[in-house]
């Protein structure tokens, strides 16, 4: 397992406005879904990345078929593709996006060739987590049984 200070995980995420999100489904029970959901409702630019739903609307986005069909700049490429096929896409981020500053691998993809790649060109990575995760830990949004930290009423 990859050890990311708080302090790392927490200037990444402050300093991310735009994020492209690999493999993104548009189905609301799958991770994809619901992860780019919540970035976006965290005020997070997300733009939807999957050849197989190009076209159509997700959270006010078009969905593009490939990273190079993004006109605009991205800070961050989120990855919820297996391990193995992440290198091809990691290269692709580095050639369309010059200012990219941080790849970012959901739980249980790794790869360290597509790492070197990015870590060979001044960007951070991040493997095997969750930026959702890592934002509601970070900044103070855990929920606990089903109820928002902080919010719990002092009568139950």
């Amino acid at each position: 397992m990859h050890e990311y200070s708080d302090e790392f995980l927490k200037r990444v995420l402050t300093r991310t406005k735009v994020i492209a999100v690999v493999g993104v489904s548009l189905n609301p029970v799958r991770p994809s879904y619901y992860v780019a959901r919540y970035l976006g409702l965290k005020g997070y630019r997300v733009i939807p990345v999957n050849p197989g739903h190009a076209g159509a609307t997700m959270f006010g986005e078009t969905v593009r078929g490939s990273l190079g069909e993004i006109e605009e700049p991205v800070d961050m490429l989120d990855v919820f593709r297996r391990s193995e096929a992440v290198p091809p896409i990691v290269k692709e981020a580095l050639d369309v996006f010059p200012h990219l500053k941080t790849v970012w691998m959901q739980i249980g993809v790794e790869n360290a060739e597509a790492t070197a790649m990015a870590e060979a060109r001044g960007v951070d990575v991040i493997q095997n987590r969750c930026p959702k995760i890592e934002y509601q830990r970070l900044f103070g949004e855990l929920r606990m049984g089903g109820f928002a930290t902080g919010i719990i009423s002092s009568k139950l």
